[in-house]
């Protein structure tokens, strides 16, 4: 649960900072996180939760 709350905010920064440089637009911004919205409700989140954990587990600790 703290790794996703983690990625959910990395990529809101994300999405807020290319908003912000005018590197991304209103609609497409919209349109990313509506994509995310409607990918999560899919049957690939399982993998995609799967590959984020195992990517996360194989970043050595500090």
């Amino acid at each position: 649960m703290g790794v996703t709350i983690s990625l959910v905010l990395l990529f809101g920064l994300v999405l807020f900072m290319l908003l912000r440089s005018n590197s991304l637009g209103y609609g497409s911004a919209f349109i990313a996180v509506m994509f995310g919205f409607f990918l999560a409700s899919t049957g690939a989140s399982g993998p995609i939760n799967d590959m984020t954990a195992a990517v996360i587990n194989a970043i050595p600790d500090f």
